[in-house]
């Protein structure tokens, strides 16, 4: 199952990339592997993934131990500053910076580890109460807050859209995370780099990348339904 679903995923981004004149290479393809057991991160794994996202710090770190080495990990979900230094000499990657005080003890654990974190600033588009992230019209303080702290880099930012059926009704959400970067680069600031749009899920992935996401974080259609431990 997870090799044809991989296929399917991995074809419709290939054809969405030749749709708007964009290389393949371009977009990253995240397995967002939470909930789900070794035995189907292996087998992702098997069949050439080496990005894997998850959304808890125990479950990534758990993963983490007993993965192979090469995997990229990147952490997705919220993340608690009394866990941070659980992880930050782990990922690749944390998407999901969305506070002053979070990036600072991000800094402050990255110079005890030796390691300088990459991270993206999760930004609330849709300006949904029930989600994470900043608001676009505070990015750009919450970054030259951020651009003068040691041992962590901003290389973009990510967004969670809303859940819809009809994925176009997010295209305006993407457009808009895009639009902000854009801005953003043109302000030139120091340690800051906007080379990074996480954005796009399962259902509407497609429109992410018509709108130039560069990781797109895919689960249930790679894993199929999450499966949750009661």
């Amino acid at each position: 199952m997870i090799r044809e679903n991989l296929l399917e995923v991995r074809n419709r981004i290939g054809d969405t990339c030749k749709k708007v004149n964009r290389c393949p290479d371009e977009v990253t393809l995240i397995a967002v592997s939470k909930t789900k057991p070794i035995e189907m991160l292996q087998e992702a794994y098997n069949e050439g993934c080496r990005n894997f996202g998850e959304n808890k710090v125990q479950e990534l770190v758990d993963k983490y131990e007993v993965m192979p080495k090469d995997i990229k990990w990147h952490m997705i979900g919220h993340l608690q500053r009394n866990k941070v230094k659980y992880i930050v000499d782990k990922v690749a990657m944390i998407h999901s910076v969305d506070s002053l005080r979070l990036a600072e003890e991000i800094s402050k654990e990255a110079l005890k580890k030796n390691v300088t974190v990459s991270v993206l600033i999760e930004v609330n588009v849709a300006g949904e109460e029930t989600k994470f992230g900043v608001a676009p019209s505070e990015v750009e303080e919450l970054l030259r807050q951020v651009a003068v702290l040691p041992g962590i880099v901003v290389k973009g930012l990510m967004t969670i859209a809303p859940f819809v059926d009809n994925p176009e009704d997010n295209r305006r959400y993407f457009a808009a995370l895009k639009q902000l970067s854009v801005d953003i680069t043109k302000k030139n600031i120091d340690n800051i780099t906007m080379n990074v749009l996480s954005m796009g899920m399962t259902g509407d992935y497609t429109v992410a990348i018509e709108e130039g996401a560069s990781f797109v974080r895919v689960g249930t259609g790679i894993f199929g339904e999450r499966q949750y431990v009661i």
